[in-house]
């Protein structure tokens, strides 16, 4: 085994796209692949979601959009944040789509206009009307995961200030928290990208949805160590055997993308479960183990159980961060594609 390895199951994906196609239908699913597909392959996911029911691809740059044009040379791919003028033939060139941020509306492109609801980053404040590349519209909700109400008002907003053109260009606001749970936001589509990856938006059980993880992470046991009382593993001593320890030397650490802040989590060894201790390195990490076991055995770190929904959990963050840190970088390990 690699002493990272990396896994990325394609059926889940297309599982997943047939699930959110299928809960806010009649309106349209446009995957977000933006960041590499969340860590896990735009190509490869934009490909599968596709498969699964998926009528757009949504990116998060024009350069990104172009990169997935090579992978990808038919669907609609709509870039969601700033485009140069530099970049907008770039942009023609390879057919993407692109958001209008504010009064400058390019033309020759189809354009969707970004509406600032309440979100305070990207959009116009008020609505007027648009240009002829004008196809859409749309909106971003701040709270759809943790505030409903005010989640509500911003789709008020929304609606109120595009009704007039609600037959004339396609109107999205939800992404996945929303799209899972307000209906009324799902609008004509829907912009899903973490539930399409099988985690939860709200940080708990992605199979309450119906939804798989597509992720699965392992490495090995590179070395077993048994602590005497008084004895410690790693940087700072931050981890002292009170008792005989056996502990578990694992070839993966924070240039992988397990942080710094993820002592204290569980991963898996050989089936069982396995706290990890002490200071998380650039290159490696400890677990505690319940008794001596053999170097070479498998180690998951996301998987059998093990979720980034539960990491994240321990380290105080969201699982969209883990997932897009996790890196098989050449020379430290690998990323495989399985489908099923």
């Amino acid at each position: 085994m690699a002493r990272s390895l990396v896994t990325i199951d394609l059926a889940a994906i297309r599982h997943n796209a047939r699930v959110l196609a299928e809960r806010i239908a009649p309106a349209e699913l446009w995957a977000v692949v933006k960041a590499d597909g969340y860590g896990h392959g735009a190509g490869d996911v934009g490909g599968a979601a596709l498969d699964g029911g998926a009528s757009v691809l949504c990116v998060a740059s024009v350069g990104e959009g172009i990169e997935l044009r090579k992978a990808l040379a038919q669907p609609r791919i709509l870039v969601l944040g700033p485009t140069g003028d530099d970049e907008l033939a770039h942009a023609c060139d390879a057919a993407l789509e692109l958001v209008a941020l504010d009064e400058r509306v390019p033309e020759d492109v189809p354009v969707h206009v970004k509406l600032d609801t309440g979100m305070g980053r990207w959009g116009l404040s008020e609505f007027e009307v648009p240009g002829r590349s004008v196809v859409g519209v749309m909106t971003h909700l701040a709270t759809a995961d943790t505030d409903a109400g005010f989640a509500a008002w911003q789709l008020e907003r929304f609606r109120q200030a595009t009704e007039p053109y609600a037959e004339r260009y396609v109107r999205h606001a939800a992404a996945s928290a929303a799209a899972l749970t307000i209906p009324e936001s799902q609008l004509d589509a829907a912009r899903c990208g973490i539930a399409l990856y099988g985690i939860d938006p709200f940080g708990e059980d992605p199979a309450r949805f119906g939804l798989r993880p597509a992720l699965r992470w392992e490495s090995e046991v590179a070395q077993v160590r048994r602590l005497a009382p008084g004895e410690s593993t790693g940087y700072g001593r931050r981890f002292v055997a009170t008792e005989e320890t056996w502990i578990g030397i694992v070839p993966v650490g924070y240039a992988d993308g397990f942080r710094r802040d993820l002592t204290g989590t569980n991963v898996v060894v050989d089936g069982r479960r396995a706290p990890v201790v002490g200071t998380i390195s650039m290159d490696a990490l400890a677990v505690r183990l319940e008794g001596p076991a053999e170097p070479g055995a498998v180690v998951t770190l996301v998987g059998d159980g093990v979720t980034l929904e539960e990491h994240a959990r321990v380290a105080d963050t969201i699982a969209y961060e883990l997932a897009c840190g996790i890196r098989a970088a050449p020379g430290r390990g690998r990323t495989r594609v399985i489908d099923g």
